[in-house]
């Protein structure tokens, strides 16, 4: 089997928000991405190209290249021998439950490296939704999706114009208060004790911080350093796992 001009210009156009909006599709690249990929959402596949051997689990056309052929099809400098073309799963609706002990939520966090890290993280720290505001990073970009290694097809993405769309949707299916993460003032995330108990967590863009949200409390990550901020996908870790250290260890949580 030979990629058809049609697959080839389908994936070449995935490289662009034009081309993954138009089509509806995006591209998962490297081994471990493809893999959760094939664990999350197999039926999502459209076709696969690989230059070795193919993942089990895949019932979609297969479609052996050169390596050649390969470096021209990747999106990377160096590429891993294995993509798929696949169908981008839909935003949740807003008014659907929630399962989640706490809401994780990112506001025009920009960087497609951050974002995909900040999903990975969220996904490897038990949460299963991830809420984003306009102006994040497009989670099925090709950057994203690498970064993440396909996490983001296990995971409920939902989509607001702002954060009060987002504390509004929040608010009607019995989450709240919001709290607004800022590197300079607020309360110590460590000696916050409803931080966690069914609230949302917002992290903010890497240059503007999060937005302005009346009424919203704020929420700091003590620094004795004195250094100006953290990157993003540095704080939501450090949030992230603060939460998972209050859940495995409760006695010692106060």
């Amino acid at each position: 089997m030979e990629l058809s001009r049609a697959n080839r210009a389908l994936l070449r156009s995935l490289y662009t928000r034009h081309g993954r909006k138009k089509s509806g599709c995006c591209v998962v690249e490297g081994p471990r991405a493809v893999s959760e990929l094939i664990a999350a959402a197999p039926g999502s596949i459209r076709f696969l190209v690989h230059t070795g051997d193919v993942p089990p689990g895949v019932d979609a056309p297969c479609i052996p290249v050169t390596e050649s052929e390969f470096h021209e099809l990747s999106g990377t400098i160096h590429g891993q021998g294995i993509l798929a073309v696949a169908q981008s799963p839909a935003f949740v609706p807003a008014g659907e439950p929630a399962d989640d002990p706490y809401l994780f939520a990112l506001d025009r966090v920009a960087d497609p490296g951050n974002f995909g890290t900040i999903c990975r993280t969220a996904r490897a720290a038990g949460l299963r939704e991830l809420w984003i505001t306009e102006g994040t990073a497009d989670p099925y970009g090709d950057k994203a999706l690498r970064s993440g290694l396909g996490s983001q097809f296990a995971m409920r993405i939902r989509f607001f114009s702002d954060l009060n769309a987002l504390r509004q949707a929040a608010d009607a299916i019995g989450y709240g208060p919001v709290w607004l993460t800022d590197p300079h003032t607020g309360t110590s995330l460590y000696a916050e004790p409803d931080l966690y108990r069914r609230s949302v967590v917002v992290i903010g863009s890497e240059g503007g911080g999060v937005a302005d949200l009346a009424q919203a409390p704020r929420v700091t990550i003590p620094m004795p350093g004195n250094f100006e901020s953290l990157n993003a996908a540095q704080a939501a870790t450090i949030f992230l796992f603060e939460s998972v250290r209050r859940r495995e260890t409760p006695a010692i949580s106060q």
